[in-house]
């Protein structure tokens, strides 16, 4: 069954606290939000982490993000109660790009977490949350 409503709620509560921590540079937090195991991966928009050890790693190098940070069109998709996807746009004032966001969330004993990550940056003319094809 799809996007069951208490299954949505669920993953949309973790997606919040996981975007809660990034926005406040809660690095263990983040990194928490992720499966800790060997084959959970990263794409971000110039690197690439396999392994829970190499998204600590790599999330404690990098800088708070620039403030302002605005999401949108997020979309949640669930598929029974142990699986989901979540799939956002993002910005930032001023910027000059539209950031593109990928998660693959899994229920372990232990709660949802990321399996798997995408980010990527189209360069050119931000969005505008709320516009026509956002």
């Amino acid at each position: 069954m799809t996007d069951q409503p208490e299954t949505v709620a669920e993953v949309a509560a973790a997606f919040t606290a996981y975007e809660e921590a990034l926005v406040k540079d809660d690095q263990e937090a983040v990194a928490d939000a992720f499966r800790d195991s060997p084959d959970t991966v990263r794409f971000g928009i110039a690197d690439r982490q396999t392994g829970a050890d190499e998204i600590r790693a790599w999330r404690r190098q990098q800088p708070p993000l620039p403030p302002g940070r605005t999401l949108f069109d997020t979309r949640i998709s669930t598929f029974g109660t142990d699986f989901a996807v979540v799939t956002t746009l993002f910005s930032y004032p001023g910027g000059t790009a539209t950031g593109r966001q990928t998660q693959v969330w899994a229920r372990f004993p232990e709660g949802w977490r990321i399996v798997s990550a995408h980010v990527s940056e189209v360069p050119g003319v931000p969005e505008v949350p709320g516009a026509p094809g956002c």
